[in-house]
């Protein structure tokens, strides 16, 4: 039999620090202090700067790097395939998992990366369009792949840009959802931080009794986030939509009513196929939503609070980068060591919904 291990990881996440006190002078809603006390975060990272005074992003200059979202996926990757030891020519496959592709359309980005990096033709470059349950989503599909013997060893990358899409105009115009409720969107602008990460997965012998231990996901419609401008029925520029249907918005209420059922039926789905996992989890990378959120999860849930990895007070949430990031930098910070043994457990939910959970041998 063949499993599906983890055997690199890499993570990138840029060194501009955006506290609350400068974010809401350009985007205004919140005080800081009301950031701090609702989302638990204290600052952000942001890729692009902005000025506070028009509330606007501020491209970085051309000969700056990385300066796009696909830099810093191609920073990320290259870091998982030295951590691998794997070379690029490697990979059977590419996946990507962002909702801020420089460019949205045939899979830009993807074939970017596929390009960069000098990838087989052969190679598979594929990008997919969804929020922060994404990645982990994106995994329970790559998992039949390698263990079926379709691939050996792929690349998952994800990545999140908010920085470039900072602007007052659009982020302050107001936004109604489908049942009729005002939304804000400034509220994405607060949470949102910019970052990528990537894992470099590989079909490993199953006798040594690592790797993917169980898994599981779903989907179920519910508009947690909102970006109703662009495609065909509100497309750019047509007078078709207002600002503010091109601004990612979160439904904050409908997120916090929704966070924990998921992420409990995501843990007890994932620990019913492998209730007594040997050694006990470890680590817990759960999605970053909102770090009161996660609180109030691990509260509910009983995990123990010193081996849930968190960084949202530090970096926002980064979407489905999120939990890779935690990995990738636990990795590197050797709190957790690949090809240990240690047990871990994954979980997330993001817009849509789509959630995963999976429980890995590392």
């Amino acid at each position: 039999m063949t499993s599906t291990r983890i055997i690199g990881a890499g993570s990138f996440v840029p060194d501009r620090v955006i506290d609350n006190d400068r974010i809401v002078k350009a985007i205004p809603g919140w005080t800081a202090d009301q950031i701090l006390q609702k989302s638990g975060i204290r600052e952000r990272r942001f890729l692009w700067d902005f000025d506070e005074r028009t509330g606007k992003a501020i491209p970085p200059p051309a000969d700056v790097w990385p300066r796009t979202g696909t830099d810093m996926c191609e920073a990320a990757l290259r870091l998982a395939l030295a951590s691998a030891r794997v070379d690029a020519n490697e990979l059977d496959a590419l996946f990507l998992v962002n909702a801020t592709a420089d460019v949205p359309d045939f899979c830009h980005d993807a074939l970017q990366l596929h390009k960069r990096f000098g990838m087989r033709s052969d190679a598979y470059a594929d990008q997919f369009n969804s929020g922060c349950g994404g990645a982990l989503y994106r995994l329970h599909l790559i998992r039949p792949l390698i263990e079926s013997g379709a691939c050996k060893t792929v690349a998952l990358v994800a990545a999140n840009l908010a920085s470039a899409f900072l602007d007052r105009d659009v982020y302050t115009d107001p936004v109604v959802s489908a049942d009729g409720k005002q939304l804000s969107g400034f509220l994405s602008m607060y949470l949102f931080g910019d970052g990528a990460a990537a894992l470099i997965l590989r079909a490993e012998d199953a006798t040594d009794a690592s790797g993917i231990i169980a898994s599981v996901s779903g989907a179920d419609y519910s508009a947690l986030m909102i970006r109703e401008g662009g495609g065909a029925m509100l497309a750019p520029m047509s007078g078709r939509g207002t600002l503010g249907q091109f601004a990612y918005v979160i439904d904050g209420a409908k997120v916090a009513q929704c966070f924990l059922p998921f992420m409990r039926q995501c843990l007890d789905g994932v620990l019913a196929k492998c209730p007594q996992p040997a050694p006990p989890i470890g680590r817990y990378y759960l999605h970053q939503a909102n770090k009161r959120l996660v609180e109030a999860f691990v509260q509910s849930a009983n995990l123990p609070l010193d081996r849930v990895a968190m960084h949202m007070d530090r970096y926002g949430n980064t979407t489905a980068a999120g939990t890779l990031i935690l990995l990738a930098e636990d990795v590197a910070n050797g709190v957790v060591k690949l090809g240990s043994g240690e047990v871990v457990l994954f979980a997330a939910i993001g817009a849509g919904i789509h959630y995963a959970a999976h429980v890995i041998r590392l």
